[in-house]
């Protein structure tokens, strides 16, 4: 029985073979015959972009601690420990935008996003730390329990080395997309055959043009030359590199060029490249004009794409955050009353006619005031006593027993207190009222 059983726990253990330091894939080798790794791929242009927009879109979200109070309702609690880690300062080294731009861009190229957690003697979080993924392995022990093993460094040199084991208390951990739910894989790895391709195709363009932007070819000569090597050096010095395609070949003894090489139209070599572009932007799930390709946009459709972005791009990102902070970072007890919440909604605006007319619409229907309004808009709030707080409605709207055939007439004539209408509004500090009589 207890063979089986270890059997069962091995199988049930997380797999990383794309994550991490258990990244393979034959050492990252693709079809097209390039290597690409994590660090590789940054140095494709389109696989830049996508990580940069992501990570600087997840870092520059303004993030909160709340509290729920008795009554329903909620407020920042802007003295939880959390609060000012999460929202300015995640430790002493790094600003909360720097802090989470880095783990995005780990969870973007490793499919998993680690920091360490670091307690005081009260067990209170003092600061997050990032680690590295490539450095991190995923494991359970002998009972079935999930723990994390981190290389502290590789290179023997370094005094600091060796492994250090973490328990799932002292990690936070966010996981990309993954088979087991515990650990993310690598977009990189997964998508390594498109991105080899994009790089081979951005390398056979440097190619060309440091070959003088001309296809290659054979020196012909109708006798025999004692040192070929000198002469296709000699060529090469000569008339190689784009610094020199518009030199003029002078050949001599007979001595005839042939190109022997395709032309890029010939190979469509700038639709391959466009192609891969737009294949790297639909790995990260990007508009392709947020990278630079702005064939299929127009001003029509380009903020319909942007918030486009937001809701199907951005926001499952955002969501994996605050779920795993949620998890990790609060207490049994504190998950009741405390949440994180990353704020999307400036993303979400539209142009300024737009917002004005959608608050107006808010706020003569009673379900914004004019703080509400001025806080979406970083202005300043009005004081309580000057009526910022309050909440109006449009004076014409009435209770439905009051209009049409529900109105109680009184053959005719409604009760003195029936015939007006009150209607106050503070202002000033001072009160101030609208009559209107019924005619």
């Amino acid at each position: 029985m207890g063979i089986f059983s270890g059997l069962f726990r091995n199988r049930d253990g997380p797999e990383n073979r794309t994550a991490g330091s258990g990244y393979s894939f034959f050492m990252g080798g693709s079809s097209a015959g390039k290597l690409v790794t994590e660090r590789s791929a940054m140095q494709m242009t389109a696989v830049y972009a996508c990580v940069r927009i992501l990570s600087e879109a997840v870092a520059e979200l303004p993030v909160h601690v709340y509290r729920y109070n008795k009554d329903g309702s909620k407020e920042k609690a802007i003295d939880h420990p959390l609060y000012l880690l999460l929202h300015d300062e995640p430790n002493p080294e790094m600003s909360s935008f720097v802090f989470r731009e880095t783990l995005m861009t780990h969870l973007l190229l490793w499919g998993n996003a680690y920091a360490q957690i670091i307690r005081n003697g009260k067990g209170e979080i003092v600061a997050l730390y990032p680690l590295m993924p490539n450095k991190m392995t995923v494991d359970r022990d002998e009972n079935g329990k999930l723990f994390y093993q981190y290389q502290r460094n590789t290179d023997e040199a370094l005094k600091d080395t060796g492994t250090v084991i973490l328990s799932p208390r002292d990690v936070l951990h966010i996981p990309g997309l993954g088979f087991d739910g515990l650990v993310g894989y690598s977009p990189i790895a997964m998508a390594k055959n498109a991105i080899g391709l994009a790089i081979a195709a951005e390398e056979y363009g440097s190619k060309f043009y440091a070959n003088g932007a001309a296809p290659s070819g054979v020196l012909e000569h109708p006798g025999t030359i004692k040192d070929p090597s000198r002469v296709r050096e000699s060529w090469q010095n000569t008339f190689g590199g784009s610094g020199n395609s518009n030199k003029v070949a002078v050949l001599e003894e007979g001595m005839k060029y042939t190109p022997i090489s395709i032309s890029p139209n010939e190979a469509q070599f700038l639709e391959t490249r466009k192609f891969q572009i737009n294949e790297i932007a639909r790995i990260f799930r990007v508009p392709p004009h947020m990278v630079g390709d702005l064939e299929k946009s127009s001003f029509s459709n380009i903020e319909q794409q942007s918030l486009e972005f937001v809701k199907y791009t951005l926001d499952p990102w955002v969501i994996r955050w605050e779920q795993s902070i949620q998890r990790t970072l609060f207490t049994t007890e504190e998950k009741k009353s405390y949440f994180v919440k990353f704020n999307v909604e400036g993303l979400l605006r539209g142009d300024y006619a737009s917002r004005m007319q959608g608050y107006a619409t808010a706020r003569q229907n009673g379900w914004m005031s004019a703080n509400d309004i001025r806080e979406l808009e970083n202005l300043d709030l009005i004081p309580d006593e000057d009526g910022g707080n309050l909440y109006l409605i449009n004076g014409n709207m009435l209770p439905l027993e009051k209009a049409g055939a529900f109105a109680n007439t009184n053959d005719g004539k409604e009760d003195d207190s029936e015939n007006e209408e009150i209607l106050e509004l503070e202002e000033s500090g001072g009160r101030k009222s609208i009559r209107r009589e019924n005619s």
